[in-house]
């Protein structure tokens, strides 16, 4: 379709970008846990859903691809994965999560989320709490 100028490409394998590419398409990652990966494939950035928990370390990530700085951008990379590890290991879904830890990190209590995906359940403000530190972390040696 020739109105269509972008995509935003959420398949794991990354070279699906550069077919996207190779059609004249402007890409987008969309899997979070590989934004270098997809920045590397030729990606023009990324867009991802765990970005407005962690903003900073997104951008550090795409900073050090651009700077050239791949191991530090892996490291990077790295911890964001374990970050999305643990924001996963809840019985609710990861974007309750995610609005938990806005709200811990000062942000309006914009509540949870809609069904059909799954509110966080009392066992899971504890992984909430460490995932909140772990990003608080991460940041602070990262960023």
């Amino acid at each position: 379709n020739p109105r269509v100028i972008g995509v935003k490409n959420s398949s794991m394998p990354v070279q699906d970008i550069q077919m996207w590419r190779d059609e004249g398409a402007l890409v987008f990652n969309g899997p979070d846990e590989q934004l270098l990966s997809g920045l590397a494939a030729g990606a023009a950035g990324g867009i991802g859903g765990t970005y407005a928990a962690m903003p900073e370390l997104y951008l550090e990530i795409y900073r050090c691809f651009k700077a050239g700085e791949l191991e530090k951008g892996r490291e990077v990379q790295n911890e964001c994965c374990r970050i999305i590890y643990k924001m996963c290991s809840t019985q609710g879904n990861m974007y309750a999560v995610i609005k938990e830890i806005l709200r811990l990190q000062g942000g309006p209590d914009i509540g949870g989320v809609r069904a059909p995906l799954l509110a966080l359940e009392p066992g899971d403000q504890a992984i909430v709490v460490q995932a909140h530190e772990m990003i608080q972390a991460a940041i602070a040696k990262y960023c």
